[in-house]
């Protein structure tokens, strides 16, 4: 095989290593031009300490796209490990995801969520190709955080539970630099 070949890779096998990696699970929101835009999703990472930013993407199949595109601002709601329903909801395409849903209005009018783990309110920074998803990075303007709820986790294609252990580990390690 020359150097230029990429050898396949069996799509199938790529999600189920995937899955290997647990991760939160987050309900990220926008406002759009005339309606609230939020989907479940676990592409949700930090990126750097200074300035605040964190990253997500977006399938480019999604309807909502254009409207993710255009927004200036989102939220990124960390669910907590008894928001499963909120999760399935928002995981929906094509259905009314906002009805019976409870949230204030954060910076840009994101919808920020009640209940949740943690909500970080972001100001839009850059885009990126990202392949079949656009990476969307932003920079953290206001914060919360509820340290006594514990955030849903989704690993091997479930809903999983952390267990609590006396073990803290230094973070940053020391490795990273």
């Amino acid at each position: 095989m020359s150097a230029l070949e990429k050898p396949a890779l069996d799509g199938r096998a790529f999600r189920h290593a995937l899955g290997q990696f647990p991760t939160g699970v987050c309900v990220v929101t926008c406002r759009g031009k005339d309606e609230d835009i939020g989907m479940t999703m676990s592409s949700f990472n930090s990126l750097s300490l200074d300035p605040p930013l964190v990253l997500f993407s977006v399938d480019r199949r999604a309807m909502s796209l254009p409207q993710w595109e255009a927004a200036g601002g989102y939220a990124i709601n960390v669910l907590a490990d008894n928001q499963q329903a909120i999760s399935n909801r928002f995981a929906r395409a094509g259905t009314n995801k906002w009805e019976g849903a409870h949230f204030e209005r954060g910076f840009a009018d994101a919808p920020v969520l009640t209940g949740v783990a943690a909500a970080f309110e972001c100001r839009r920074w850059a885009t990126h190709d990202g392949g079949d998803h656009v990476l969307f990075v932003a920079e953290v303007v206001r914060l919360k955080s509820a340290p006594d709820r514990q955030p849903l986790v989704f690993s091997k294609g479930r809903y999983a539970r952390l267990e609590q252990t006396t073990d803290v580990a230094p973070w940053p390690l020391d490795i990273h630099y």
